[in-house]
């Protein structure tokens, strides 16, 4: 018998390092940032499949923060008077995926949210997770389709979306010398810019990976925030290394929440 109470609590120990349901809310003072990359189903054999949020639970996400009286602001709103007061919550997109179109933007419409999307200029047939890792050359992310120019330029029009630069190419800024550097993040806030005659004020790293030179770039850019895939929520912002609340397809809605309540998931 005390075997299984000992299994028992083997077990619940684990599943509390894994949820962190015990640790304490951060204030809802401080503005959550949410990271998504794609709204579609996942299929078992895919890569990437954290990266894939079902459009059911996507809805059922932004339905919940509607309900429970969030504040949905965009990415350029974070260090202004909107940014102030309890629940914010700021939505954003990386990379620039179709599936942003036909499933984020309806949802959002739905509820009368808001987002940023970080879009990468040069967004066709690249598998850009190669620029990080020679061995991730699946090709998986290649194959996803991506948003037109049309698109884009009809999700601008909605008033739900504003655009944020993410360099030309899904640069990985780490790996290339300073001009490339300098080259990507100024050249893709002017073609975004013009190309869609919008201000483009908020920068998204690559994969999440940046130096203190590529932030000194980003602010002589005139880019006023820039955000990182470093889980978390600031208490004390730091406008151009702003953390973000990773939403994965792999977390069930309980995971959700406690992602929005802490930051992160847990340890395991």
């Amino acid at each position: 018998m005390l075997w299984v109470i000992g299994i028992g609590l083997i077990v619940f120990v684990l599943a509390s390092l894994k949820s962190c349901w015990w640790r304490p809310s951060v204030g809802l003072e401080h503005p959550r940032i949410l990271m998504y990359h794609m709204i579609c189903d996942s299929q078992s054999k895919q890569k990437h499949r954290g990266l894939r949020v079902s459009p059911e639970m996507f809805e059922r996400q932004i339905a919940w923060l509607k309900a429970n009286d969030w504040t949905f602001i965009k990415a350029s709103e974070l260090l202004t008077e909107k940014a102030q007061g309890d629940k914010r919550v700021a939505i954003t997109f990386d990379d620039g995926y179709e599936d942003n179109y036909s499933q984020a933007l309806p949802i959002l419409k739905k509820y009368d949210a808001c987002a940023t999307l970080y879009l990468v200029t040069d967004r066709h047939e690249r598998d850009w997770s190669v620029s990080k890792n020679a061995k991730h050359n699946s090709g998986d992310l290649m194959r996803e389709a991506k948003l037109s120019d049309a698109q884009v330029a009809e999700m601008l029009a909605s008033n739900v979306f504003e655009l944020g630069g993410h360099t030309l190419t899904h640069c990985h800024l780490p790996s290339v010398d300073v001009a490339t550097k300098t080259f990507e993040i100024n050249e893709c806030k002017k073609v975004l810019s013009e190309t869609f005659a919008t201000q483009v004020t908020s920068f998204a790293y690559p994969f999440g990976h940046y130096s203190d030179d590529d932030v000194k770039l980003c602010e002589a850019a005139d880019f006023s925030t820039a955000v990182t895939t470093d889980e978390g929520i600031d208490t004390q912002p730091n406008a151009f290394r702003l953390k973000r609340i990773k939403v994965s397809g792999k977390d069930n809605f309980f995971a959700f929440k406690t992602r929005l309540r802490i930051g992160f998931r847990g340890h395991i």
